[in-house]
């Protein structure tokens, strides 16, 4: 049975990783291709959109699929009652945005906001009903299924929005993009999966999935809104060019963790909802994630930053080189995020999501007042503030997990400690490569040729435990 279960949690993180890279991986050609289309300017009322439509997402994609996935209970009744309830939500919010689209433009002085954000705002109800079918997919870990779905979501909406985009629709092309994805995901696991509705709805039950789910919205909201502030902020105070470097300069780190993030929460969280009453067991998964995520995100993110110069000027061109300061920044910022969202993932799988909500006020709280002092020393001083934010949020996320798993600050620091130091001298090597005197697109080759290199080498050769265990869920993988 315990083996059994393993297979399954190895198989859905495989399975689940590859979704995240197809799907990101699209989604970043097709901002390459609209960046290389588009002015700066133009593009900072892209990320604008982006901005507020994320922050919408939240009401339906946070907090009650969470609740089902921890409650191992959970039936179909619980399932349709979430679903008929996040129906009804959705169409509330996509109400407000409809009737608020133009205060938002008189605000921003952006009349192209009204009709993108309504025509935007349609994703909401969507994303409803899309939320719960995730959180099924979670629940019974069939993500070889999510990965056929949105493979075909992703790619189909992807093409269609890169034929946009040279036929010159510009932001409409984006619209595309973001609203076909989610449409064409939930119609084919609509299909795929094969779950419906009942005809059945329990206040009861949504009273339970609500005591549990609404503090995970909340922590939802706080964190999405807070990400977001940044962009809101630079947006009002400075200049849609400015908002366009930021964004674009972080739209980089943030890719690659757009892909482990939701890969490990998706696998991670009911894997220790499901054994939540074994500190032994909760304990060994928890050491396992946060060893294998930052063996992957510590070489990418230094690899980013030592390469930032020569990796804008060949995707994006030399009139994107302002981001490049932030996408260095941006490295720095993202590089402890594994941590923060694994004992995340650990205090709502034990049940307190009390202490969760408190704790993310705490942190934004801080982060808030950073980004207060911050906003005179221009955008690059507002980019720094969340490097400080992130390395105290880290601090504070690990707290809990020393009473909860006997996993603490020193634990954790060993665990992380081989790939650190194996990222850093990787760092070195390839950042020295950079002084050859010769074009952006051969050196950047070169760079990125000897880096992958050196890491993959060292760490066969120091016997990393991370790189050994990669290459067993690799092996098992290709036995399934």
């Amino acid at each position: 049975m315990a083996n059994d279960f393993k297979k399954k949690t190895v198989s859905g993180f495989a399975y689940k990783m590859m979704e995240r890279i197809g799907a990101q991986g699209v989604n970043f050609i097709v901002s390459i291709v609209l960046a290389r289309i588009l002015m700066p300017e133009e593009y900072g009322i892209i990320s604008l959109v982006l901005v507020l439509i994320t922050l919408l997402d939240v009401f339906v994609t946070y907090g009650f699929g969470n609740s089902l996935i921890a409650n191992k209970n959970s039936d179909n009744v619980d399932f349709s009652t979430c679903f008929y309830f996040g129906i009804f939500l959705s169409i509330i919010v996509y109400t407000v945005v409809f009737l608020g689209a133009p205060v938002v433009a008189n605000f921003y002085n952006i009349e192209l906001l009204t009709p993108v954000l309504r025509v935007m705002g349609l994703r909401i109800p969507i994303a409803a009903v899309n939320s719960v079918q995730q959180a099924y997919v979670s629940k019974h870990m069939m993500f070889k299924k999510f990965f056929i779905s949105t493979s075909i979501g992703t790619v189909l909406s992807g093409i269609i929005a890169i034929i946009m985009a040279y036929q010159g629709f510009g932001v409409w092309a984006l619209v595309e993009q973001y609203l076909g994805n989610v449409v064409c995901d939930t119609v084919c696991l609509w299909i795929i999966v094969g779950w419906r509705p009942i005809r059945a709805f329990s206040f009861e039950r949504l009273k339970k999935i609500y005591d549990y789910g609404w503090k995970i919205l909340v922590v939802g909201l706080i964190d999405t809104g807070y990400n977001q502030l940044r962009s809101l902020v630079i947006a009002k105070k400075y200049t849609s060019s400015d908002l366009a470097y930021y964004n674009k300069g972080n739209q980089f780190p943030s890719l690659g963790m757009s892909v482990i993030e939701p890969t490990v929460n998706s696998v991670l969280f009911p894997a220790l909802s499901q054994c939540s009453d074994n500190q032994e067991e909760m304990r060994g998964i928890t050491r396992r994630m946060i060893m294998m995520s930052t063996y992957i995100v510590f070489p990418m993110l230094i690899g980013l930053m030592v390469v930032a110069k020569q990796l804008v000027i060949v995707l994006l061109t030399e009139k994107w080189l302002p981001c490049v300061i932030f996408l260095q920044i941006g490295c720095l910022a993202f590089m402890f995020r594994p941590l923060q969202f694994i004992n995340n993932s650990v205090i709502k799988a034990a049940g307190e999501s009390g202490l969760l909500l408190k704790l993310d006020v705490l942190k934004k709280t801080i982060g808030i007042l950073l980004l207060l002092v911050s906003i005179n020393y221009g955008v690059e001083g507002i980019a720094i503030s969340l490097v400080i934010t992130n390395v105290i949020s880290t601090i504070i996320n690990i707290a809990p997990n020393r009473r909860i798993l006997n996993y603490g600050y020193a634990a954790q620091l060993i665990d992380i400690g081989k790939s650190g130091v194996l990222a850093v001298i990787m760092g070195i090597i390839v950042y020295s490569i950079g002084f050859l005197p010769i074009n952006a697109f051969p050196l950047l080759v070169i760079q990125i040729i000897i880096g992958v290199g050196f890491y993959v080498g060292a760490s066969y050769f120091a016997k990393n435990e991370s790189f050994i265990y990669s290459l067993q869920i690799i092996k098992e993988f290709k036995q399934r």
